[in-house]
């Protein structure tokens, strides 16, 4: 059949009023910020003004802007930085010389001059580094062939793949690629579909990094909490992070019982019955053979990955004065994050360097060759933490914090017990939109601690509602890094990974959405977490007694 050409005109018609709508929106937007310039154009210039939105709800629109923006564009760098460069106008009331001294001076150059700061910079870059060399120097390559002589069964190859995403926790970027490129032959020999193989990928980085104490994520979280006290807060919201825990638990669930439902127990039925693990839909037939060195042996991936975590853990209790006489708690709970992870991962890279050239797994070329390639795998990392730093400077001068503290305390305490579950939602939303956990980071976190002081237990279920919201939407989100980096570390088409997964990232939000309701009327872990876990399980049983899956 022919194509209408009244039909064609009414869809071209359609697109263009759609990029019209968001056209007018955002000018609208724009409009909206000029107000208050025109209102107050005749004090301008001054350098270091009083400035007329100061703990007024003007100093919200940052934030509200980077967030508007981040929802239309779903691109999160210019988004954040348009609300920094809002949060400097409204500073300066308009003036231009004052915006421009406010945005770089106190914003941008003041975050990435603050000692804390660059000590995280400092941790990101060298991680970065340690991932390329581990994966040059062949160790992926080895664990898989020990592995694949070893698992025989699919429940086994699962188990192997969520064990080694939960080992590897320091990186959701690594976690990606190494568990990728290690577990493939051996979930292949075991009949695992590419789909589900990409499933557990993604449900081992993000979910676990978020949880472990010594991982980029923990850094990054940490450094949006002022006086050093960003660690200690960030083991605090360990188990109230829903998602994450009930997301590991929903994994073994799956692998244990041999269950699957939606799209995924299509594709998993395919693999099992008929040996076709893509389903027929292979966008790697061609791909060239990994090249990994022969030389590699499993201790090349799990040496170097101890030698991080162990020096980790001794820099910062380090930092925390364990070695002053102050016990391992408390050392651990007071230590900087930033001096710790800089010290430790600088050490364990020391050693890595010195144990590969020992074992001549990969030449000296090849480790100087890594510092650069380390360095550029970060930039996207980098950049954003930049950013929230800077936007929560703008609105920290603008008395975000009084303002929107002053608002909640005089709120009825009834409708505090249901943040929780707002803020979870929010997060969700916002990270699905613009494919980014660590942008949804910056622009909630800030706000989130602006509301409750750090002992206040509600303020740590907010900040873990947060996090996990924030993960929850990076895992669904189609155009999240994380999620295109576990379509290919599977070697699995990205539109059948995202259709897959979405169902059972769904279900985990929904049980987690009503375990951040209970949450907030019983702000106590050891109550909440095992009926969560006990609510997730009984969901799964019920969605197999229900038969909406098969395998």
């Amino acid at each position: 059949m022919k194509n209408n050409p009244n039909t064609l005109k009414k869809g071209r018609f359609a697109a263009l009023r759609g990029k019209k709508g968001a056209s007018l929106l955002l000018c609208f937007c724009i409009a909206a910020l000029l107000l208050p310039a025109i209102a107050y154009a005749a004090g301008e210039g001054a350098t270091e003004p009083s400035s007329y939105f100061y703990k007024t709800i003007w100093s919200l629109l940052p934030p509200i802007i980077a967030i508007g923006l981040a929802l239309i564009t779903k691109e999160v760098y210019s988004s954040l930085f348009v609300g920094i460069v809002i949060g400097g106008l409204l500073y300066s009331n308009f003036s231009f010389e004052g915006t421009l001294t406010h945005v770089f001076n106190d914003g941008i150059v003041a975050v990435l001059a603050d000692s804390y700061n660059v000590g995280i910079l400092i941790f990101l870059v060298i991680l970065g580094i340690m991932v390329v060399m581990m994966n040059k120097a062949g160790g992926s390559a080895a664990f898989g062939r020990w592995a694949s002589s070893h698992i025989k069964t699919r429940a086994g190859a699962q188990l192997a793949t969520i064990a080694l995403g939960v080992l590897i926790f320091i990186d959701d970027y690594f976690n990606c690629l190494t568990v990728g490129s290690v577990m493939r032959p051996v979930s292949d020999s075991s009949k695992v579909s590419r789909a589900k193989l990409a499933y557990v990928i993604d449900a081992t980085a993000a979910p676990i990094c978020i949880i472990a104490p010594v991982s980029s994520w923990a850094a990054a979280v940490a450094s949006y909490v002022e006086d050093g006290n960003g660690l200690y807060l960030f083991i605090r919201t360990i188990p109230f992070n829903f998602y994450a825990i009930l997301t590991i638990v929903m994994m073994i669930f799956l692998a244990i019982t041999g269950m699957d439902y939606g799209p995924m127990a299509t594709h998993e039925k395919n693999a099992k019955e008929k040996g076709d693990i893509f389903s027929g839909m292979n966008d790697y037939a061609n791909a060239a053979a990994e090249n990994s060195n022969p030389n590699g042996k499993v201790i090349d991936l799990l040496l170097p990955i101890a030698v991080l975590i162990v020096s980790c853990i001794i820099g910062m209790i380090y930092s925390g004065g364990f070695f002053e006489g102050v016990n391992f708690v408390d050392a651990f709970s007071n230590s900087d994050a930033s001096i710790g992870l800089m010290l430790g991962s600088s050490v364990a890279l020391i050693l890595t360097i010195i144990y590969f050239l020992i074992r001549r797994s990969i030449k000296f070329k090849d480790i100087a060759e890594s510092i650069p390639e380390g360095f550029k795998s970060m930039v996207p990392a980098i950049l954003i933490l930049t950013f929230a730093w800077s936007l929560k400077a703008m609105t920290d001068s603008l008395g975000a914090k009084e303002f929107v503290e002053a608002v909640v305390n005089s709120s009825a305490s009834s409708f505090q017990v249901f943040l929780p579950a707002i803020v979870f939602i929010i997060g969700v939303f916002l990270a699905f939109a613009t494919g980014t956990s660590w942008g949804t980071f910056g622009i909630l976190i800030p706000i989130t601690l602006a509301v409750f002081p750090l002992d206040n237990p509600l303020g740590v279920i907010c900040v873990s509602a947060c996090m996990a919201g924030a993960v929850c939407g990076d895992h669904c989100s189609p155009i999240s890094d994380t999620t295109i980096m576990a379509s290919a570390g599977a070697q699995c088409n990205h539109v059948t990974h995202v259709s897959t997964q979405l169902p059972y990232a769904i279900t985990v939000a929904g049980v987690s959405f009503l375990s951040y309701i209970l949450a907030g009327f019983v702000p106590n872990a050891l109550i909440v977490l095992p009926l969560g876990i006990g609510l997730m399980i009984a969901t799964l049983v019920i969605i197999r007694k229900m038969n909406i899956w098969n395998s």
